[in-house]
């Protein structure tokens, strides 16, 4: 069965001067929590087209691309499969159909494809982008449940990449002797929103009435998480209420530490964290250390120290440094060194080296990050066009 089969598109009527556009391949959902990919994808919509395409959902009822703009520039697009085709091998054959309508419809013709994971490979290896853009955020194939089949993609991707990013300063040691053209972009942050956790917020209802002190954690609650940690900790001190924010993934619930002081508030938009983040004691890093947090750098120690919270972490790598290094965050491992770290933490209080935060975090915002990214891209066009004839000039003006 072809694409055509599945879905007849009719005549090409596309512009050959159509800007630049970008499809990003992801294995996230935009809705789910606020991270690296959406604030990279909402400062590029700026100036080009984003179309931000998500795996396949499965419902019941036609095979349909739920198309939803949710930032200005910026379209989400969701294949929605109907449910017996799940398992099927037709699932990859209607999303590729799915896709090509789009591009059709939207007039998808310069373009380049940002791969968030090398999974999405099989899905275009027959377009023809202006460039390819690998953003390696994750070494994902060291995540619990990651397809077998992963690290042979990632190897093709990477031989087809004019561009690699990565997600932290360890990761891109571990991919700069892969690829010609890696560069290093740890987490960034939007201090302006996050600066308002220093002043005045309104509180929460669902973490007013908490006690006092509190250390909080926000992120995805999964594999990378010590456990052990976090209950010890918590039947240690039961006078520290301990708060996170954020989905599970991965693992089970159940398993989570159950006792009076930990606080499970679910998953919260990224425009409320500030709100929470204002009314904690200190933020928390409570990662294990094991293969999924080997190459971590986690967008919450910015996100914290922004807010003016003082920081305990255990010691992942992209976290003692810089961080680390500068004194800006507590390192300890072990329930003994945690605990004391964390009532050191205490002890200092919220917002007692903002300058010093401010110095580092202003060399890192997420509008540097992603123009010296949108940078890099546009000259990894000019070199594809180059290399083809075209000469450079053509990527080099404004107009992409």
């Amino acid at each position: 069965m072809s694409d055509q089969d599945l879905f007849p598109i009719g005549e090409d009527t596309t512009d050959s001067d159509a800007p630049v556009d970008i499809l990003c391949l992801s294995h996230l959902r935009w809705d789910f929590v606020f991270q690296r990919p959406q604030h990279l994808m909402t400062r590029l919509g700026t100036r080009h087209r984003v179309f931000f395409v998500e795996e396949p959902r499965f419902e019941n009822g036609p095979d349909r691309l739920q198309v939803t703009q949710v930032e200005d520039g910026v379209n989400v697009a969701v294949p929605v499969l109907a449910e017996w085709r799940r398992g099927t091998d037709e699932v990859l054959a209607v999303q590729r159909a799915l896709l090509r309508r789009l591009m059709r419809g939207e007039r998808v013709v310069d373009y380049v494809l940002w791969f968030l994971t090398p999974m999405a490979l099989p899905l275009v290896r027959d377009l023809s982008p202006l460039a390819v853009v690998y953003d390696c955020m994750d070494e994902l194939s060291a995540f619990a449940g990651a397809p077998p089949e992963m690290k042979t993609l990632e190897t093709e991707l990477l031989g087809r990449a004019d561009l690699v990013t990565t997600g932290g300063r360890s990761l891109y040691e571990a991919k700069r002797d892969r690829h010609p053209n890696v560069h290093p972009f740890p987490s960034s942050i939007d201090v302006r929103h996050f600066a308002r956790a220093r002043g005045g917020c309104p509180e929460p209802g669902d973490q007013a009435g908490l006690a006092r002190p509190r250390l909080g954690f926000a992120g995805v609650i999964d594999e990378r998480m010590d456990l052990g940690l976090v209950g010890e900790l918590a039947a240690r001190r039961p006078d520290w209420q301990l708060v996170f924010l954020g989905p599970f993934a991965k693992i089970d619930p159940a398993t989570f530490p159950r006792l009076p002081n930990v606080h499970l508030l679910g998953l919260k938009a990224y425009g409320e964290l500030p709100d929470y983040l204002a009314g904690w004691d200190a933020g928390l890093l409570p990662f294990a250390h094991n293969d999924a947090t080997r190459f971590i750098s986690p967008t919450k120690t910015p996100e914290y120290l922004a807010a003016g919270l003082p920081v305990v972490a255990t010691s992942i790598r992209d976290v003692v440094t810089p961080y680390g290094d500068s004194g800006l965050v507590r390192i300890a491992d072990g329930v003994d060194a945690f605990e004391a770290a964390a009532a050191a933490a205490l002890a200092e209080g919220r917002c007692a080296r903002l300058g010093e935060v401010d110095a580092l975090l202003g060399q890192g915002s997420w509008d540097q990050t992603a123009a010296r990214m949108r940078a890099l891209m546009l000259d990894s066009i000019a070199a594809r066009r180059d290399c083809a004839g075209g000469g450079a000039a053509a990527a080099a003006g404004e107009s992409p």
